[in-house]
């Protein structure tokens, strides 16, 4: 029996086991391409700002704080660059050959399917292996 037909004989665990797979690669290569220390610093830096921009009565800082959590902000996503152009094209692949197998079957549903799984094993992933 061949992946496809395994996958088409027994389509949702084959979509848990796909979706916790791709998961587990994405999280790896952000885990392995990301400077993992200092995105935690900036996210600390960003908790802080948050609490700070509560409890500010003044506009001056209140225009200077969010100035600099746009600027931690856009920090950050220029991080998360690299993970995701290293993984586009084999995950485009990997969704286009899916959608050959689950459409003729599943119509439409196996993508909603397919992102639930992932949600969930992406929270889980990402706080086993301590990733931000």
């Amino acid at each position: 029996m061949t992946i496809t037909e395994m996958m088409i004989a027994n389509p949702i665990p084959a979509l848990i086991v796909v979706s916790v797979l791709v998961t587990f690669v994405s999280t790896l290569a952000h885990k392995w391409l990301t400077n993992q220390e200092h995105m935690k610093s900036l996210k600390k830096r960003q908790k802080e700002i948050q609490k700070e921009l509560k409890g500010c009565k003044d506009e001056c800082l209140m225009k200077e704080l969010n100035s600099e959590m746009l600027k931690l902000t856009g920090v950050m996503m220029k991080s998360s660059f690299k993970p995701m152009f290293v993984t586009i094209i084999p995950f485009l692949l990997l969704f286009w050959w899916l959608r050959g197998i689950y459409t003729p079957i599943m119509g439409g549903s196996w993508i909603w399917y397919y992102l639930g799984f992932s949600i969930v094993s992406s929270i889980i992933l990402r706080k086993v292996m301590d990733v931000s």
